[in-house]
């Protein structure tokens, strides 16, 4: 497997994360939760998601469409995949040491989807790592 191809299913593995957005917000039901709020705040949350929406769409359409630069080892390749792997660090870290879901993984599936989450969260963190540090120009 070469390095633009882990960078290739990275891009897959950032388009199919929308969908456990999507899905996450209707098991979690925001717009209930989010209800109790005042409105400022209701549109801050919905504002941030957003914006974490399109830095996921754009992680996904770099490495889907030019994996092979950022596999170059150019320093901007190895600063951009270094940058994601750091995101998804940071993000499964909060998943494994911060989140609290035990409340919500009420049937096998939604455990299965926390843990494939939790996988692919791992995936992203490594292959792009990987590449940050392993590629060279």
């Amino acid at each position: 497997m070469t390095l633009a191809w882990l960078i290739f299913v990275g891009g897959l593995l950032h388009f199919s994360l929308l969908s456990a957005g999507a899905t996450a917000a209707k098991v979690l039901d925001w717009p209930v939760s989010l209800a109790k709020l005042d409105p400022l705040n209701r549109q801050l949350i919905w504002v941030h998601g957003a914006f974490i929406v399109m830095v996921i769409v754009a992680f996904g359409a770099v490495s889907v469409l030019m994996p092979t630069e950022l596999t170059d080892g150019t320093l901007l390749a190895r600063a951009v995949c270094g940058f994601i792997a750091f995101f998804w660090g940071v993000r499964l870290g909060v998943q494994l040491f911060f989140f609290d879901a035990k409340a919500h993984l009420t049937s096998a599936w939604r455990k299965l989807g926390y843990r494939a989450l939790t996988a692919v969260f791992t995936y992203l963190t490594v292959a792009y790592a990987a590449v940050a540090v392993m590629s060279r120009g």
